[in-house]
């Protein structure tokens, strides 16, 4: 894939806000965009490199007999007010 071709380009300057250095570098790097406070989009580079990633975990994990579970996003109110941190 050409760098020419992505959706989304790489930037030259960063916004004022983002003063983490990994921060500065996923946004110039084009893998990401941040909508609020953690809540990330992934972009088509990040996409390939979290797939990359994964792949490499699998494989390690393959390798220690592990298995993968998947958790939901969505949990029950009741869970977060139990532990404190339900706000309305």
């Amino acid at each position: 894939m050409r760098m020419s071709q992505l959706f989304f380009q790489t930037l030259r300057e960063v916004p004022a806000d983002a003063e983490v250095t990994s921060h500065r570098l996923i946004l110039r790097a084009g893998l990401a965009h941040q909508i609020a406070a953690g809540i990330w989009d992934y972009l088509p580079l990040g996409m390939r490199v979290k797939r990359k990633i994964e792949q490499i975990i699998r494989e390690e994990m393959d390798a220690m007999g592990a298995q993968e579970v998947e958790l939901p996003v969505v949990q029950p109110a009741e869970l977060w007010q139990r532990t404190g941190r339900w706000y309305k």
